[in-house]
Protein backbone atom coordinates (compact mmCIF):
# COMPACT_ATOMS: atom_id res chain seq x y z
CA UNK A 1 0.00 0.00 0.00
CA UNK A 2 1.30 3.42 -0.95
CA UNK A 3 0.65 6.36 1.31
CA UNK A 4 0.52 9.91 -0.03
CA UNK A 5 -0.13 13.29 1.44
CA UNK A 6 -2.25 15.23 -1.07
CA UNK A 7 -3.86 18.65 -1.28
CA UNK A 8 -7.39 18.71 -2.66
CA UNK A 9 -9.72 21.62 -3.17
CA UNK A 10 -13.06 22.02 -1.39
CA UNK A 11 -15.13 20.78 -4.34
CA UNK A 12 -13.06 17.58 -4.64
CA UNK A 13 -13.37 17.07 -0.90
CA UNK A 14 -17.17 17.32 -1.14
CA UNK A 15 -17.28 14.86 -4.03
CA UNK A 16 -15.14 12.37 -2.10
CA UNK A 17 -17.44 12.73 0.90
CA UNK A 18 -20.46 12.02 -1.32
CA UNK A 19 -18.78 8.93 -2.82
CA UNK A 20 -17.79 7.81 0.67
CA UNK A 21 -21.37 8.14 1.93
CA UNK A 22 -22.97 6.62 -1.18
CA UNK A 23 -20.88 3.45 -1.02
CA UNK A 24 -20.66 3.26 2.78
CA UNK A 25 -16.88 3.51 2.81
CA UNK A 26 -14.65 3.97 5.86
CA UNK A 27 -12.45 6.77 4.60
CA UNK A 28 -11.55 8.99 1.67
CA UNK A 29 -8.82 6.58 0.56
CA UNK A 30 -11.50 4.04 -0.30
CA UNK A 31 -13.51 6.78 -2.03
CA UNK A 32 -10.48 7.64 -4.16
CA UNK A 33 -10.12 3.94 -5.06
CA UNK A 34 -13.75 3.84 -6.22
CA UNK A 35 -13.39 7.01 -8.30
CA UNK A 36 -10.18 5.77 -9.93
CA UNK A 37 -11.72 2.36 -10.67
CA UNK A 38 -14.70 4.03 -12.34
CA UNK A 39 -12.38 6.23 -14.37
CA UNK A 40 -10.33 3.24 -15.46
CA UNK A 41 -13.42 1.29 -16.46
CA UNK A 42 -15.09 4.10 -18.39
CA UNK A 43 -12.38 6.32 -19.81
CA UNK A 44 -9.09 4.51 -20.31
CA UNK A 45 -8.47 3.11 -23.74
CA UNK A 46 -9.36 -0.59 -23.89
CA UNK A 47 -5.83 -1.72 -24.73
CA UNK A 48 -4.68 -0.31 -21.40
CA UNK A 49 -7.09 -2.45 -19.41
CA UNK A 50 -5.99 -5.96 -18.35
CA UNK A 51 -9.36 -7.50 -19.21
CA UNK A 52 -8.95 -6.28 -22.80
CA UNK A 53 -5.89 -8.50 -23.16
CA UNK A 54 -7.90 -11.54 -22.02
CA UNK A 55 -10.75 -10.70 -24.39
CA UNK A 56 -8.32 -10.28 -27.28
CA UNK A 57 -6.74 -13.68 -26.59
CA UNK A 58 -10.19 -15.33 -26.68
CA UNK A 59 -10.94 -13.64 -30.00
CA UNK A 60 -7.62 -14.72 -31.49
CA UNK A 61 -8.17 -18.34 -30.39
CA UNK A 62 -11.65 -18.43 -31.94
CA UNK A 63 -12.69 -19.79 -35.32
CA UNK A 64 -12.08 -17.41 -38.21
CA UNK A 65 -13.10 -17.61 -41.85
CA UNK A 66 -11.23 -16.30 -44.85
CA UNK A 67 -13.09 -13.92 -47.10
CA UNK A 68 -13.77 -16.72 -49.62
CA UNK A 69 -15.06 -19.03 -46.89
CA UNK A 70 -17.25 -16.24 -45.54
CA UNK A 71 -18.71 -15.50 -48.97
CA UNK A 72 -19.52 -19.20 -49.37
CA UNK A 73 -21.25 -19.26 -46.00
CA UNK A 74 -23.30 -16.15 -46.75
CA UNK A 75 -24.13 -16.89 -50.38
Amino acid sequence: MVQAMIDINEKTNRVLNIVKAKYGLKDKSEAIDVVVSEYEENFLEPELRPEYKEKLLKILKGKHLSRKEFEKEVA
